[in-house]
């Protein structure tokens, strides 16, 4: 996160002041910050929090180093500063800390002020502004401001006994600096979390050190003893203490150099962008009701645990599946004992694969599939009609996906559009010779290298015989949907990969879904006479009977939140007129 963090004290002698910041840095070192080797009277404090590594480090300079920084530096001059380090942090000559983040390359860098000048102008400016006009009421807690030109500005003020004040506190502030301001006011939570716990970490250890000096020498009845003094010279006497000495603590400076780089790393890590390309699909919204039943679903069972079903009917829920096997496949290893490697050799990698290997006979089932008939498949491999059901239902939305993948008896079409059975169940007569449903049955192969090996070692298809039929066959010269003559051509383009495919299949569904949804706002909202809805057809390019039936069969796969939004609607004058 581009970001600085300072801490800042207002001092009774000069005003607000800053005294320990830590900025981000993507470039080299700046010069004054150093993270060489240690020398033998160095201080050291390494922590690995939030996936950084925290490695702060001080090396001592020579006069001629301290020297040059301190002639470049944009910060106040000596004479500005109090006495007993009330207005420093760390003394002169001190490079300052540095943190390496190793798995972004990044350098969390603290120093007593920023070395660039237009930084050191902006968090001047935010540090005057924090503990002077920009203060919550009771002058302690957090609060947000700024501008385009100066950035903008998280601040929270807190107080820090000192038993040597007036009025036994100090005023302090923990500013976090950034231009962004949708980022800084979505990370307040983070942020006043966080640093609440810092405060209240500092505020622990002064209240401990103020406990023990009031004990020892109390300074409240002293001062009501003690002669009236001019306030100056009051002051001048009691020059602001270090925060070390009010805490207590040699390495406070260290471990706040800890806490601010941790604090920069988190809060950049916490919200990432997304890229947003428009309103979510119909495929998506569907998904998301789902998990929603679910959820429901999952409340409702207040813990008591899920009544077993009759064998008699398998579970199926809409884009969704659950498997059952059946008796005679219990002679068979169990399912989840099989060896994986082995098992996924015999199964469909991809649509163009099972063209490929269906090869004239795809057309038919993938029409079928289109259409909305009910697809079966019988086979003993329970993986291989699996595989076929997830490749084949790339080909239609989810919400027009019901899918039973393995049972022990045939399942009547308006509970599946894809049924996989055992090769030893019946299925009715009527269904055989019916034109809504295709029938696919696997057959061990009358001779090897049937069909083509794609992928050599890991494919072993060769070994199965397809056979496809249908009450209602498919002509190969006929026309079909157009969306299903448009994936024939993708799947047949050899330049195209299987995920460039993959992304056409979406492109062309979305595409259909979006005219399924002219059509259904047409017909069931607003109830046009069948003579506008041809002109429609005309116009959307579906006017064929294939493209008719495939559109009321998508029709059944939109979303529910869609359907009542276009019912909840008022209908316009314009459309009540058409049909007057």
């Amino acid at each position: 996160m581009n970001a600085i963090v300072a801490l800042c004290h207002f001092c009774e002698l000069h005003g607000p002041r800053t005294l320990f910041c830590t900025e981000v840095l993507h470039s080299p070192l700046p010069q004054g910050a150093s993270s060489g080797d240690i020398s033998g009277q160095n201080e050291q404090a390494e922590e690995e929090e939030g996936g950084i590594q925290m490695s702060s480090r001080i090396r001592s300079h020579s006069p001629a180093e301290g020297a040059s920084a301190d002639s470049s530096s944009p910060g106040p001059k000596k004479s500005d500063m109090c006495e007993a380090s009330g207005c420093r942090s760390l003394a002169g000559g001190h490079p300052g800390y540095v943190s390496h983040d190793k798995e972004t390359s990044i350098k969390y860098v603290s120093h007593q002020h920023p070395n660039h000048p237009q930084l050191f102008s902006i968090v001047r400016q935010a540090c005057v502004r924090s503990l002077s006009c920009e203060v919550c009421p009771g002058r302690e807690g957090p609060i947000f401001f700024g501008d385009e030109q100066h950035g903008f500005v998280f601040s929270h003020t807190f107080f820090i006994k000192d038993s040597l004040a007036r009025g036994f506190q100090r005023w302090y502030s923990i500013i976090t600096i950034m231009m962004d301001r949708i980022y800084l006011i979505n990370s307040w939570p983070f942020l006043l979390g966080k640093i609440r716990g810092i405060i209240d970490e500092l505020q622990g250890k002064a209240l401990k050190v103020f406990e023990a000096e009031q004990y020892g020498c109390p300074q409240r009845a002293q001062r009501m003893n003690t002669a009236f003094t001019p306030f100056l010279h009051q002051r001048n006497g009691n020059a602001a203490r270090s925060l070390t000495s009010l805490t207590n603590d040699e390495n406070l400076w260290a471990c706040l150099h800890t806490s601010f780089a941790w604090l920069l790393k988190a809060c950049g890590s916490r919200l990432t962008e997304k890229l947003l390309e428009g309103a979510p699909t119909e495929d998506t919204l569907v998904q998301m009701e789902k998990l929603a039943d679910l959820k429901e679903e999952s409340e409702g069972w207040d813990g008591s645990e899920e009544e077993e079903k009759p064998s008699s009917q398998p579970d199926v829920v809409e884009g969704q599946e659950l498997s059952k096997c059946s008796p005679e496949t219990s002679l068979m290893p169990d399912c989840n004992s099989w060896n994986v490697a082995h098992r996924r050799l015999s199964v469909f990698r991809s649509l163009r694969h099972m063209r490929q290997v269906l090869f004239l006979a795809f057309r038919m089932l993938a029409w079928h599939v289109l259409m909305g008939n009910q697809v079966i498949w019988k086979a003993r491999d329970m993986d291989l009609v699996q595989s076929a059901f997830d490749v084949l239902r790339t080909m239609l939305p989810i919400g027009c996906v019901r899918i039973i993948p393995y049972s022990d008896q045939y399942e009547e079409a308006y509970r599946c559009n894809f049924l996989g059975l055992s090769p030893h169940v019946q299925i009715p007569s009527h269904i055989l010779s019916s034109e809504f449903a295709v029938l696919v049955e696997v057959r061990a192969a009358t001779r090897t290298s049937l069909y083509p090996t794609l992928f050599d070692d890991e494919q072993s298809l060769n070994k199965y015989e397809f056979v496809v039929t249908s009450g209602s066959p498919v002509a190969a010269d006929r026309v079909g949907p157009t969306i299903l003559n448009k994936i024939e051509a993708a799947l047949t383009n050899q330049n195209l990969s299987v995920d460039v495919v993959d992304q056409c299949l979406v492109c062309l569904k979305e595409e259909w879904m979006n005219k399924v949804k002219v059509l259904f706002k047409f017909t069931k909202v607003d109830s046009r006479p069948k003579e506008d809805t041809q002109k429609l057809l005309s116009i959307l390019g579906a006017a064929e009977e294939d493209n008719v039936k495939l559109l009321k069969f998508w029709m059944t796969g939109l979303s529910k939140t869609y359907k009542s939004h276009l019912m909840s609607t008022v209908r316009s004058p314009t459309s009540s007129e058409s049909r007057n």
